[in-house]
């Protein structure tokens, strides 16, 4: 009977155990792994929207799939200009009466041209995986772009992000979907990490400052 109750105890011990770990220790090793991976996926946004805004940049618009985009990447050109401020006698005004009159302008000039790869990626060939989430099994950012009518003026956007959940997807799910409620100022709000937006003008992140610049 004392060997019975002997077992039973070391078994509640070791059940106590366990939910005390798991309500105390659990949260602490979650929020550690959470941030080790949303640096890293942080990181991968950052390099779509960068690529995105020089796609805009160079062609006007952004692009809503990643191929397009890593073959801009590859083959667009920044144009390098400097900008002069230029004053002339206006001949018109001074033949019509006689009077000396001078016009102010700005003088453009083309000084060459620089890769959009080397000017963004350093030599790197990052881009070309910028579309894969970490911790995933081979699964892709979603990308969005289009045109917002903004009070008349269509203006182009676009959106990358990915739910917490397929980063989060081996961790335990209660936190997994408390995190997705998250509200806070430091932390990363909703169920999804994204930059960029389709519904308003916006090409920032949804992340706090201290995963990195947000713009």
């Amino acid at each position: 009977m004392k060997i019975v109750l002997q077992i039973v105890l070391t078994v509640l011990i070791v059940v106590l155990g366990y939910f005390t770990y798991k309500s105390v220790y659990g949260p602490v090793e979650f929020n550690k792994a959470k941030q080790k991976r949303y640096a890293e996926v942080i990181e991968k946004l950052q390099d779509i929207r960068d690529s995105e805004i020089a796609h805009r940049e160079v062609t006007g618009k952004f692009v809503g799939s990643f191929d397009s985009l890593v073959r801009f990447i590859d083959t667009a050109q920044f144009v390098l200009t400097q900008r002069k401020d230029t004053t002339y006698l206006d001949l018109d005004y001074k033949k019509r009466y006689g009077v000396d009159e001078y016009i102010e302008d700005v003088v453009i000039d083309t000084l060459g041209y620089v890769s959009v790869k080397d000017s963004l990626f350093k030599g790197t060939d990052r881009y070309k995986t910028m579309m894969n989430i970490p911790y995933t099994d081979n699964k892709k950012f979603d990308l969005e772009a289009g045109m917002l009518d903004k009070d008349g003026t269509m203006i182009p956007v676009f959106e990358a992000k990915v739910n917490k959940s397929d980063i989060l997807s081996d961790l335990d799910q209660d936190l997994v979907i408390q995190e997705k409620q998250t509200v806070a100022v430091d932390g990363v709000n909703g169920a999804f990490i994204k930059v960029g937006s389709m519904t308003e003008v916006n090409t920032s992140g949804n992340w706090p400052k201290n995963y990195g610049d947000k713009d």
